[in-house]
């Protein structure tokens, strides 16, 4: 299994060479491949909604996040760089992640326009796509204090009625039919509950699993009624291995009771998509294992150029550099692109490089039943 994993790693790291020359090759002279995409989730596809909100704790528009940006400016990613979804985006022909919903709809400080004169620019700006994700949020509204899963999906609403009135209901349900709809959520859940249920009994996880999935079902029922027809799905990350979670275990290791719970999440929203697929007609799908190929790279950093793969780059401890959590007065490692991990639970733009290129074209293993390239060809 090991070889196997280190050997598809390889394979990974070929292929994103060969991606590279080829973009370079194709710069400039390339049309994307679908007409927008939307972004739902948290703070592992959230691009700088939170930057928009007052008194919250869950935010990265400040440094250290950014420096290695283009620019070197904190955008509200939590992140050194770019995310996965940026280098997604990248492969689908944009140039990087579409922008936060909230930024289209910022009202200019020295501006008396209307709301609604905002919010038909918004959708102008929006026709390639928008992010409506927040991190700290989750796919139950339960979880965290930004922006839920469901306020998300009404700011889509939202924009689609514009979109609409702008291209006509006829031709905005052809723009989103062909679109991507990217979500990436549930690993607040996981972690709220198990913060919450130190040791829950089978009970309780059988209940908290249900209500999960139940939640999740009824949102892709709703981008579905709104017109999302493609699905690209990035399932629960490998939360127990995190850096802070190490910290907060006496052994050092993984937090396996928390793995454990990603993992049967993860079967369950598989189980969910084959199902839906096969309810709602021209419903297509894709679901990248974040799980599966995070622990590909811990059990084999050096294919991928890793040194380390316990420890936070940007933070403050003893503990892994994962007792503090990443500020402007942080200790931040020199050299990002040998870490996994750039704080005390998000990667680092190398990693999302890798997690971006796997997710798009890469093995099984890591993107099933068709790769994110494949869904957006369909």
């Amino acid at each position: 299994m090991a070889v196997q994993r280190a050997t598809e790693l390889r394979l990974l790291l070929v292929a994103m060479a060969v991606a590279a020359v080829t973009a370079r090759g194709a710069a400039g002279g390339g049309a994307a491949k679908v007409p927008a995409i939307f972004v739902f989730g948290d703070s592992t596809v959230d691009v700088g909604n939170n930057n928009y909100l007052a008194g919250i704790s869950a935010r990265a528009d400040f440094p250290h996040n950014g420096v290695d940006f283009p620019g070197g400016e904190p955008t509200g990613r939590f992140s050194n760089g770019l995310i996965g979804v940026d280098f997604i985006a990248a492969a689908m022909g944009f140039t990087r992640s579409p922008p936060p919903y909230l930024s289209l709809i910022a009202m200019d400080a020295n501006s008396s326009g209307e709301v609604m004169s905002n919010m038909m620019m918004a959708a102008a700006s929006a026709m390639k796509g928008a992010s409506f994700a927040s991190g700290g949020s989750g796919v139950l509204d339960s979880t965290g204090t930004t922006i839920s899963m469901t306020k998300q999906i009404e700011y889509f609403s939202d924009l689609r009625d514009q979109i609409s009135t702008i291209l006509s209901a006829e031709k905005a349900s052809t723009l989103l039919s062909k679109s991507i709809f990217l979500i990436s959520a549930g690993g607040n859940d996981a972690f709220e509950f198990f913060s919450q249920n130190k040791s829950p009994d089978s009970t309780a996880i059988q209940e908290f699993c249900e209500a999960f999935i139940s939640t999740y079902d009824s949102h892709v029922k709703t981008l579905y009624n709104l017109g999302a027809r493609k699905f690209a799905v990035i399932n629960v990350p490998l939360l127990g291995c995190c850096p802070y979670l190490r910290s907060q275990n006496p052994t050092r290791e993984c937090i396996e009771p928390l793995n454990q719970l990603a993992k049967r999440l993860n079967g369950e929203i598989r189980d969910l998509f084959r199902d839906l697929s096969s309810e709602m007609q021209g419903m297509k799908y894709s679901i990248a294992s974040s799980y599966e190929l995070i622990s590909s790279l811990i059990e084999n950093p050096q294919a991928a150029g890793f040194v380390e793969v316990k420890s936070a780059c940007c933070g403050g401890g003893g503990k892994f550099n994962a007792e503090e959590a990443c500020t402007p007065s942080s200790s931040c490692c020199a050299d990002r692109s040998k870490y996994l991990f750039w704080d005390l639970l998000h990667p680092t733009q190398a990693t999302s490089k890798i997690v971006g290129l796997a997710f798009y074209d890469g093995a099984a293993r890591f993107v099933s039943p068709i790769t994110f390239k494949q869904l957006a060809d369909a």
